[in-house]
């Protein structure tokens, strides 16, 4: 089974990376973790809120797949949650879900390029970024890495 640890805070049910949830669980049974670095500073959402979203993703448009999905809260740095993430789990590869470009901290401080000097591969999966830009809206961005 392939095992994909999933990096996001309010992106965590933004139909771009629930869309990428749907299309590897179809091709392949994979097990998510969804990390959630600070997730205590969120008072609009709740970390069970975002793996139901991802289960029901994972599971497919039918429902007929069986979903692995779980969850961990990650502490405030999300370079350090993710790389004591690797450390205690086996993962294939790394799903990076920052917020959009001009109001990411994650880019920013260049996280994915931290995470692939661990020797991980990397997805990033961005929101779209504008006016009227909504964490439940429609549109993304997705770059491979590694």
């Amino acid at each position: 089974m392939r095992r994909t640890l999933i990096v996001a805070n309010r992106t965590a049910s933004t139909p771009v990376l629930l869309q990428e949830v749907e299309r590897r669980s179809a091709e392949r049974t994979t097990s998510f973790t969804l990390l959630v670095p600070n997730a205590n500073r969120q008072a609009d959402w709740s970390l069970e809120d975002a793996l139901k979203e991802l289960r029901k993703a994972a599971k497919g448009p039918h429902g007929t797949r069986e979903a692995y999905v779980d969850g961990i809260d990650g502490g405030e740095d999300a370079f350090e949650a993710i790389k004591l993430a690797l450390e205690e789990g086996e993962y294939h590869d790394v799903i990076i879900s920052p917020l959009p470009k001009r109001t990411s901290e994650w880019l920013k401080k260049d996280l994915p390029s931290r995470v692939e000097e661990l020797g991980v591969r990397v997805t990033v999966i961005t929101p779209p970024s504008g006016r009227g830009f909504s964490l439940f809206g429609k549109g993304a961005g997705q770059h491979e890495r590694g």
